[in-house]
């Protein structure tokens, strides 16, 4: 194999890991790390142990759905045209997910054991849920124990508090019903009817803005709650923002306008989510 075809295969493989979902996921965990004060060499573990776990995810993906890629004429899917680069996948996947665990458990047996449910939860939506009425589920649990990998991570680690876990399942429902929205059509033709696919675009779009914003409440009162005090300023303008943005995009959504402003406001509303989450600290300082 030449340098070039090398590089080309490379690039195909790194296309199939959905690099933009990847990098976001990991710099979270990075960012939600730094924010509870775990040791810097603990967020480069966390934030390493994440990207090999999302890498699995998107490769398993599209390795899974190679044959309804093909029926949809997915040209911009790189396994769609390649045998062997899709036992390459394959591959990787597994070689991801098993480097994702095992550097978990540096981080402690909790910990481990908790990524192992979140990248098993994952996997299993790939593998067939997605086309069930459970199909959010997945990201229920997935991103719902997301921060508790922060927390499990820490010198003394524990699971991270109640409303810390709603809003990160909040945000893996938001996820879903926005990523699905734009492929409806694609997925109808090819018999994926996930739970979006039988809301309807409209519903799917309105749903996702109403659990951020009742997931930004959630984040203000129980971070308060667990502090002892009252919110501060900038916590609540920030949750009035997400509330903000979810009601305007809620709105469009109700009117019919399901354009890529929809899809950009509840995004928009859900990475603010985050950083709001982040912010908290989880309740670890």
């Amino acid at each position: 194999m030449t340098r070039r075809s090398r590089t080309t295969v490379i690039g195909a493989l790194w296309r199939s890991t959905h690099p933009g979902p990847t990098l976001v996921v990991t710099a979270l965990a990075a960012l939600l790390g730094a924010a509870a004060a775990l040791p810097v060499e603990r967020v480069a573990i966390l934030a390493c142990a994440v990207f090999l776990g999302q890498v699995s995810v998107g490769l398993s993906n599209d390795a899974i759905d190679v044959r309804r890629d093909r029926a949809s004429g997915r040209a911009d899917k790189p396994l769609v045209h390649d045998t062997a680069l899709l036992r390459l996948a394959w591959l990787g996947a597994v070689i991801a997910v098993a480097g994702a665990l095992a550097l978990s458990l540096p981080l402690g047996g909790w910990m481990a054991v908790v990524h192992a449910v979140t990248l098993t939860s994952a996997w299993s939506y790939n593998a067939g849920l997605k086309g069930s009425p459970v199909s959010v589920v997945p990201f229920v649990v997935s991103f719902g124990l997301f921060p508790s990998l922060v927390t499990l991570s820490a010198d003394h680690p524990a699971f991270a508090p109640p409303w810390a876990t709603f809003a990160g399942a909040a945000f893996g429902v938001a996820v879903h019903f926005t990523n699905v929205v734009p492929d409806l059509a694609d997925d109808a033709r090819t018999g994926i009817r996930g739970l979006p696919h039988r809301l309807g675009a409209r519903a799917a779009l309105i749903s996702a803005f109403a659990t951020v914003a009742v997931a930004a409440v959630a984040v203000l009162w129980g971070s308060a709650l667990d502090a002892g005090s009252a919110p501060s300023p900038w916590a609540v303008s920030l949750t009035l923002v997400i509330i903000g943005l979810s009601a305007w995009g809620a709105a469009n959504a109700a009117r019919g306008i399901q354009t890529r402003v929809s899809f950009r406001l509840v995004m928009a509303a859900a990475i603010l989510l985050a950083v709001q989450l982040a912010l908290t600290g989880l309740g670890t300082r």
